[in-house]
């Protein structure tokens, strides 16, 4: 089992930042992925950001891209998410998300935080 638990949502103005934090604990292997979804109100969950344990490489969304950066501290088994240039449309529930491959595809995913709640206002 992992749990993981994230912090750092809230409200900003538009053009703001914002970064999220996810403590992972548990059993936890180098070989896992983590990665950012978001689920804005009426809408699907959507992938954000991944990284790999082991070899750190990332991946990005299009709609994020040159805004939002992931890394992860492995000391402190925590994953994060600057999130710069904020716009309305990044409003939305943001979960971290564990599992054992990378994947843009939540049904990927093992492990879910609970979610933190990210609202930009215009």
């Amino acid at each position: 089992q992992v749990q993981l638990v994230e912090s750092g949502g809230g409200l900003v103005q538009s053009g703001g930042s914002l970064r999220l934090s996810c403590a992972a604990s548990g059993r936890i292997f180098s070989s896992y992925a983590m990665a950012w979804f978001r689920q804005a109100p009426g809408k699907g969950r959507e992938f954000v950001a991944a990284i790999t344990w082991s070899t750190n490489s990332t991946y990005y969304a299009n709609s994020v891209k040159g805004r939002f950066t992931i890394a992860r501290d492995n000391a402190k088994n925590t994953m994060y998410l600057q999130m710069n240039s904020l716009k309305p449309e990044d409003t939305a529930v943001y979960y971290c998300a564990s599992g054992l491959f990378y994947s843009r595809d939540y049904s990927a995913f093992d492990y879910w935080g609970q979610g933190t709640q990210v609202t930009v206002s215009s």
